[in-house]
């Protein structure tokens, strides 16, 4: 097996290569987004961009979470109002909220003033989908790594918004199994999901795609497993997997005719 990865490595990139090759297996660092002719492989560890252009002509499917994931979770289990719109309409907005995209980074997530702070109608299409949330303050953040329906491994990566890593605790484990258990049905088999501490509850920030995420302090070993079932061979995808396959690029109306299909 062959793990793909990119031009420019984080240190996640590096930690994940290194458990590749104790695993045995082959890595491929591409000097740009070109694809060599005759490479073959099946796996990618990379941000979106570079995983839209690659992914398909080495026959490999990239899986995430429904756009409007966080969207169809309960109020107790985010303890903030979030709701996806297309950006023309965030453009609206006359109130401070956190805005970002759904699964990709063309949105910078941020804290936005208003809507007029959004990038424009001039760099983003105006049907572009945005997830709007309330500002809430998370003490404590972390990153779990789900595979087959359990939190494989994981890691704190921050507090009070600021880099703090450290293992995962006890805690933020139980809610992440509770989570499962209600929710796992809507997550794709192999997804990392943040998880925090609001207000002393513990609630979901947000689902990301394990093939683009980074690892913290969780064990690389395991975190490759995720990673290989997150990025792998379309022919291998179960039937269960197919619907979370990435579709890039999507305007908020694409999203609501794949949603419903």
């Amino acid at each position: 097996m062959t793990l793909v990865l990119p031009p420019r490595l984080t240190a996640s990139a590096q930690s994940l290569r290194e458990a590749a090759h104790r695993r045995g297996l082959r890595t491929v660092q591409l000097r740009t987004f070109e694809v060599p002719a005759g490479l073959r492989a099946d796996h990618l560890h990379a941000g979106p961009s570079f995983a839209d252009v690659v992914a398909p002509l080495l026959g490999i499917a990239p899986l995430e979470a429904e756009p409007g994931w966080l969207t169809g979770l309960p109020r107790e289990l985010t303890h903030r109002e979030i709701t996806m719109v297309a950006i023309g309409e965030a453009y609206e907005l006359r109130r401070p909220a956190f805005i970002k995209s759904p699964n990709d980074k063309n949105i910078p997530a941020m804290i936005y003033t208003d809507g007029s702070r959004l990038p424009g109608p001039d760099a983003v299409d105006r049907r572009t989908p945005v997830l709007v949330s309330d500002i809430v303050d998370f003490t404590a953040e972390y990153r779990l790594h789900l595979l087959n329906g359990v939190v494989h491994t994981g890691s704190q990566y921050a507090a009070h918004g600021r880099l703090h890593l450290g293992p995962p605790s006890a805690d933020a484990l139980a809610f992440g199994t509770d989570l499962i258990a209600g929710y796992g049905h809507t997550l794709p088999s192999a997804i990392v999901v943040d998880v925090g501490l609001v207000d002393g509850h513990w609630a979901v920030i947000e689902a990301n795609a394990a093939w683009a995420s980074g690892a913290y302090l969780a064990d690389p070993d395991l975190v490759l497993d995720v990673v290989l079932r997150a990025a792998s061979p379309t022919a291998s995808v179960t039937a269960r997997d197919r619907q979370f396959i990435r579709r890039p690029q999507l305007t908020l109306g694409s999203v609501s005719a794949t949603s419903s299909s």
